[in-house]
């Protein structure tokens, strides 16, 4: 089944707009979730392929309306929200 971020071939999605000496995140809660996702990632909360397929779960409207970073912030809120008890970060 096609998902709505499988585009591979599509056109029609405008030209990627590249930002000379464009910074690694644009707002700090990006870096924020960026470390949120490497410390579940690392505690083994979840892995990259459950990461990756939350994002690609997102309904489709989510999906396209989100930032980058936004799609991350859906999909580590999701995984640990679904998390085994002890396994969630506020469960410390």
């Amino acid at each position: 089944m096609s998902r709505v971020n499988d585009v591979g071939g599509q056109s029609g999605f405008g030209l990627v707009a590249v930002e000379p000496d464009e910074p690694p995140f644009h707002a700090d809660w990006e870096a924020r979730v960026y470390a949120l996702n490497v410390a579940m990632l690392r505690r083994g909360v979840y892995n990259l392929d459950q990461f990756r397929d939350a994002i690609e779960r997102m309904p489709p409207a989510e999906y396209l309306a989100a930032s980058y970073y936004e799609r991350w912030l859906a999909a580590v809120e999701s995984l640990t929200a679904s998390a085994a008890p002890g396994m969630r970060p506020d469960d410390d």
